[in-house]
């Protein structure tokens, strides 16, 4: 009995100095402190640099608006923009339609806005080769080298693989070689200069390097364009309080309504405006994607 009386003592005293140390841990810092600042994820649809000067000077614009501190990160793949969402590094993200559509399934992420580009909330791609290329059709692809942005770009992978298979390629066995560009202005000039047979991309990301390629509407041609795809998004992780939500929300679109503060949005992703959608918008594009035969549950990993 007197060890019994012992034991019930010490267990006693151990469950007082665990709920001692409990309330000695200090809370975490609100988020949007200096201390735990949202963190917003800009897919890497360019060069990373050139991407995170112009997220930055986003963020920067959203921090004096909210009174909240606001921090840009680029990560090294469209891949790593959700990982980023989906194991807490970002709190946000910029993120492309397929990017989105991945995210969103592993309830990492939910769309608050939709980007406007050229008046409309969708956009199409394009599958580009040189002129003196001798490929004019989606079969000619076979036995070639073929330059998309990344792996998950929407407009530079995932349609254009869906297309090819309409058209009897198989863009993982037909193909001679895959080379990833590094970004949708990338890949036009890795087919400008002939490092790879042809390429996808948005329409029309030419117009990126026509300052420095003059003529690269004359040497680089479209032979097949997209049906429209719906454009990328501002999303929010689901753990985000809706009130540090809102508030970033409410200020992208102020930036989008304010001729000045457009431009800087502009100037990042050529966004023209910004809309409010739900994750409903995107259904059009999950039923292409599914009648197509392309499982997102495939992209997923545990």
């Amino acid at each position: 009995m007197l060890k019994s009386k012992k034991w019930l003592i010490l267990l006693a005293l151990v469950a007082v100095a665990a709920l001692g140390m409990a309330a000695c841990t200090p809370p975490e810092p609100e988020l949007g402190s200096e201390e735990n600042p949202v963190i917003i994820s800009f897919v890497p649809s360019a060069d990373a640099d050139t991407v995170l000067a112009s997220a930055t000077a986003i963020t920067d614009v959203l921090s004096e608006k909210t009174g909240l501190t606001i921090k840009a990160e680029v990560p090294t793949s469209y891949v790593a923009s959700i990982e980023a969402m989906c194991n807490g590094e970002a709190h946000a993200g910029a993120l492309n339609t397929f990017s989105y559509v991945v995210a969103h399934e592993r309830g990492c992420a939910d769309v608050a806005l939709v980007s406007i580009r050229f008046g409309s909330p969708t956009y199409s791609g394009q599958i580009i080769t040189r002129a003196d290329s001798g490929i004019t059709s989606l079969e000619d692809l076979k036995g070639k080298t073929f330059c998309r942005p990344d792996a998950f770009s929407t407009s530079g992978w995932i349609i254009p693989s869906i297309a090819m298979r309409a058209a009897g390629v198989d863009p993982d066995n037909d193909l001679a070689e895959v080379i990833d560009a590094g970004g949708h202005t990338g890949v036009v000039r890795a087919v400008y200069d002939g490092d790879c047979d042809a390429g996808a991309t948005f329409v029309d990301a030419r117009s990126n390097v026509a300052e420095e390629l003059p003529d690269v509407n004359d040497v680089v041609v479209v032979i097949e364009t997209s049906p429209p795809i719906p454009n990328d998004t501002i999303s929010f992780h689901p753990d985000v309080p809706a009130e540090v939500r809102d508030a970033i929300v409410d200020a992208f679109l102020e930036m989008a309504s304010n001729e000045e503060e457009l431009a800087i949005l502009e100037d990042l992703y050529s966004w023209a405006g910004l809309e409010k959608v739900d994750d409903s918008f995107y259904d059009g594009f999950r039923q292409m994607l599914e009648a197509s035969g392309v499982d997102v549950t495939t992209f997923i990993e545990e």
